[in-house]
């Protein structure tokens, strides 16, 4: 009986110690006294007995148990050339099991695969990374690929393999730091991690960074998952590559999934009940888009999506990955856009996660000052780093193409490009030139915009950028970071502050209203009142205002009109558009039983008045990042705490006049200067009846008249509500 594999090779498998397992498993060829014979050898732990098996000839060669931990080999005899064969094993415990050998198969990563990833620009290459169902030869399973460079030894474990990490062991392809194996006879839904063995005898289990599927918290597991989703949204994506997003009308539902409502029986309501109860209702208020609060898979609920470990995962809280297309397919046919938040800012320390992930820091830097964010207790992505870079830049593409998504909200961009942010003195390092820009990653934030913009001409990347750093959405040529749109955090900060106050007080703190329009046009901004304003003691919108529960609402209808016509793209929290009482809280749904009561109903029924004839007057979004869709008529008026502007088009008989008192005076007969000599009728008044207003409404056609006023020859006199917007447009009959 002749054996060739020797004892270190035999140890090294049964240890779980070699990061090239093809060398010594698999059929190969010996030379044995000048003549050619094939051996195969196998390591198959709990195994008692194996045969090779020619699927063709169904000629069966029985291996040798060489090593009681089960490493067998034996001589393929009659063969004089390489074949396709199974492995027929049975175990001590009386089962079987048939399959090709893993380590009968040629590598899939290709040597261009390797180039393009490890010089950052394999945008696709969540298509190699990962595990993903193949034909290899002709024989059907997974091939698993890894990036672990600093790993003494990688391994696929799972629900196949009793979780042996020694039973699949992959292998290292040359001057790359992929690991790799092809598994045959998996299934859907199969369990599976990768057992990583550092340079220092660690053994780490790790779920898989491109999973594209994950198990339920608490499990670490990833899934395997092959889509057969056929979409239907055809039109909407022909519709939406011959438009510039920008030049349209956008207000934003922003929406968590897992609280907006609770399902029937279940923690949350799945992805197919969302597509059923939340998009009929974001349709029926009349909202543009829905923002979805990250989805991407996620340990800790209180998180709020924001701390990810699955970054092609949709969380599995909801369902699957074909449920979530389901979604977005209902919100594109019924002609809704979705934007995902997104958060390559920083991940957290979950061991399953990306922290020191083959044993070192490789996914964030080594030093903590550079590599954590104090405040969040989680780590920084090493953006200088190119396949970190890329690892995050075809998570981008990854969404938009995958899941046809309309954009991306990219969270967090000032802990990103500051390396001081949030954080002491000394407890940052600068950067090459002295100073607190992360270059690494402006250069990282310029690439990802470029590439984004080239495979996806028409997305949104909208960032959410809190400092007054320059040129955020200036185009890359000419020195910006190339993002679509900034939120407007400054002018949230203003206005929340003013309408906090009681109006006696708004008089001195008028400048909190009007400030906004003095930057406007330095960058394409959006108005947010977003989920972080009403969490953490913040309170909702509504008990943010002032008064009594009359009040409260009054304050909240001319908040959002005041919103609405100012220029700028337009983001709600969900809750906030029926008044929401009580801040939000991840844990419970949304207090739906108000709408039970008149004043919520009909704070409801304004919103959604308000966000149609948004959509239907092009004058509210024309020209929003400039000036030629906005003029002031009266900015100073402080002492009664009014404001009163207009939104216009090039046709003069869009114009619209918007008149804001934030005092709860009514004033019967007020009068504002016109540059545009017209009839004008009231087509929204936030004091009427219908929305729990007191009545103080206008019925009349307004005419102008020749009197002087605002420094304008022309006005028109109104009736001006308490704690009101007015709405007027032009008489055209």
């Amino acid at each position: 009986m002749t054996f060739t594999a020797n004892l270190p090779e035999i140890l090294a498998c049964i240890n779980g110690q070699i990061a090239d397992p093809h060398h010594i498993l698999g059929l190969h060829e010996v030379e044995i006294g000048g003549k050619a014979r094939f051996f195969a050898r196998a390591f198959l732990p709990g195994a008692v007995a194996c045969w090779v098996f020619d699927p063709l000839t169904e000629e069966r060669w029985e291996l040798n148990r060489i090593h009681s931990e089960g490493f067998f080999e034996g001589e393929i005899t009659g063969r004089d050339a390489w074949f396709r064969y199974m492995l027929d094993i049975n175990f001590d415990d009386g089962s079987q099991y048939c399959a090709y050998d893993p380590y009968s198969f040629a590598p899939l990563i290709s040597d261009l695969d390797k180039h393009l990833f490890n010089q950052g620009t394999h945008y696709e290459i969540y298509e190699k990374l990962g595990a993903h169902f193949r034909e290899h030869d002709g024989v059907g399973g997974v091939h698993f690929a890894l990036w672990a460079p600093n790993a003494a030894r990688v391994s696929v474990i799972g629900n196949f393999n009793n979780y042996d990490g020694r039973r699949h062991q992959m292998r290292l392809l040359a001057d790359s730091g992929i690991w790799e194996l092809f598994i045959p006879a998996l299934h859907q839904f199969d369990r599976y991690k990768f057992e990583i063995r550092t340079t220092t005898g660690v053994i780490l289990q790790k779920s898989d960074p491109y999973a594209s599927f994950s198990q339920l918290r608490p499990s670490h597991n990833s899934l395997l998952f092959k889509s057969d989703y056929s979409w239907g949204d055809g039109d909407w994506l022909e519709n939406r590559a011959a438009k510039n997003p920008l030049a349209g009308p956008m207000n934003i539902y922003e929406v968590n999934l897992g609280s907006w409502k609770k399902g029937e029986d279940t923690e949350f309501m799945t992805y197919v009940e969302m597509a059923h109860e939340l998009v009929p209702y974001v349709k029926k208020m009349a909202y543009t888009h829905i923002e979805l609060m990250p989805i991407l898979e996620y340990p800790f609920d209180g998180s709020w999506g924001y701390q990810i470990t699955g970054y092609y995962s949709p969380t599995s809280r909801y369902g699957t990955p074909d449920e979530f297309r389901y979604f977005v397919d209902t919100c594109h046919q019924n002609g809704i856009g979705v934007i995902l938040d997104w958060v390559p800012a920083h991940f957290p320390k979950d061991p399953h996660g990306l922290e020191k992930f083959d044993g070192t820091a490789l996914y964030e830097h080594e030093d903590p000052r550079q590599g954590e964010h104090p405040d969040w207790g989680t780590l920084v992505f090493n953006y200088g780093r190119k396949e970190v870079a890329n690892f995050l830049i075809a998570n981008a593409l990854y969404w938009l193409a995958e899941f046809h998504l309309d954009g991306l909200r990219v969270d967090a961009v000032a802990s990103m490009i500051h390396l001081d942010y949030s954080k002491y003195d000394g407890g940052w390092v600068a950067n090459e030139y002295g100073g607190n820009h992360n270059l690494e990653a402006i250069e990282f934030v310029k690439h990802m915009n470029s590439v984004v913009s080239a495979h996806h001409p028409n997305a949104l990347m909208i960032a959410e950028e809190s400092t007054s750093f320059e040129g955020v959405t200036r185009a890359l040529e000419h020195g910006g970071l190339g993002f679509t749109l900034k939120w407007n955090m400054g002018w949230m900060n203003d206005f929340l502050a003013y309408i906090s106050k009681e109006p006696i007080h708004r008089q001195f703190h008028h400048t909190n209203l009007t400030f906004g329009m003095m930057y406007h046009a330095s960058e394409n901004f959006m108005l947010v009142l977003s989920h972080d304003e009403v969490v953490h003691g913040k309170k909702s919108l509504l008990s943010k205002m002032p008064g009594d529960d009359w009040q409260k609402f009054a304050n909240l209808r001319t908040s959002l009109g005041y919103m609405y016509g100012h220029p700028g793209k337009k983001l709600i929290f969900m809750g906030g558009e029926f008044g929401q009482f009580i801040e939000w809280n991840e844990k419970r749904p949304l207090d739906w039983f108000l709408l039970e009561y008149p004043h919520h109903q009909q704070m409801q029924d304004f919103t959604r008045d308000l966000n149609h004839l948004y959509l239907n007057h092009r004058a509210f979004w024309h020209d929003d990042f400039g000036f030629g869709g906005f003029e002031w008529i009266d900015a100073n008026d402080s002492s009664r705490s009014i404001v009163s502007f207009i939104r216009k088009t090039d046709n003069p008989d869009d114009t619209l006049i918007i008149i804001c008192n934030f005092t709860p005076n009514a004033i019967e007969s007020h009068r504002v200067g016109i540059s545009h000599v017209a009839d004008y009728h009231e087509i929204l008044n936030s004091d009427d009846e219908k929305y729990g207003g007191s009545g103080v409404i206008n019925t009349d056609i307004m005419h102008s008249a020749e009197i002087f006023s605002n420094d304008r020859q022309y006005s028109i006199g109104l009736r001006l509500p308490p704690l009101g917007v007015v709405i007027l447009g032009v008489n055209k009959n």
